[in-house]
């Protein structure tokens, strides 16, 4: 296991929790003084009031809370939020509505899961051809009837 320095912003910030054992994503908190409205369609940029300092070598990934998004269609916009270890800021969800109706959000509600995960940096070789592989260029639908 590694340590992640944690830095609470405000008093009233919760640390990330996980939910099991087992659990990869830690339970990312919003942090608001007042209910947050997000219409449908749209997309409000949510604080957790909290800042972390992730070892050299990792990346922290912001999540959707699959219940969340499946329950209430709130999921983060940008779908992976991507915190790199030189980052000291506070952490912050861009929070988008995909359903029909208006949610609310309130201090202290789960909004999405934070996953430290390690990288590699590779250098990027430019080239004239690249290696023949079975699949070859095709994407999208290529490799399956469906």
């Amino acid at each position: 296991m590694i340590s992640v320095r944690l830095k609470k912003l405000d008093p009233a910030a919760v640390i990330p929790t996980y939910g099991s054992a087992a659990a990869a994503g830690a339970d990312l908190y919003a942090l608001c003084d007042a209910l947050l409205t997000i219409p449908a369609g749209e997309t409000v940029l949510v604080h957790t009031g909290i800042a972390v300092e992730i070892p050299d070598g990792y990346v922290g990934l912001i999540y959707a809370r699959s219940g969340l998004a499946t329950k209430q269609g709130l999921a983060p916009a940008n779908k992976v939020g991507v915190i790199d270890s030189d980052y000291r800021g506070e952490l912050m969800v861009a929070l988008h509505n995909q359903s029909n109706q208006t949610r609310t959000v309130s201090s202290g509600d789960r909004i999405a899961q934070l996953v430290i995960a390690p990288y590699l940096r590779v250098e990027f070789e430019p080239c004239d051809d690249l290696s023949d592989t079975q699949r070859g260029a095709g994407g999208f639908g290529s490799t399956g009837s469906k």
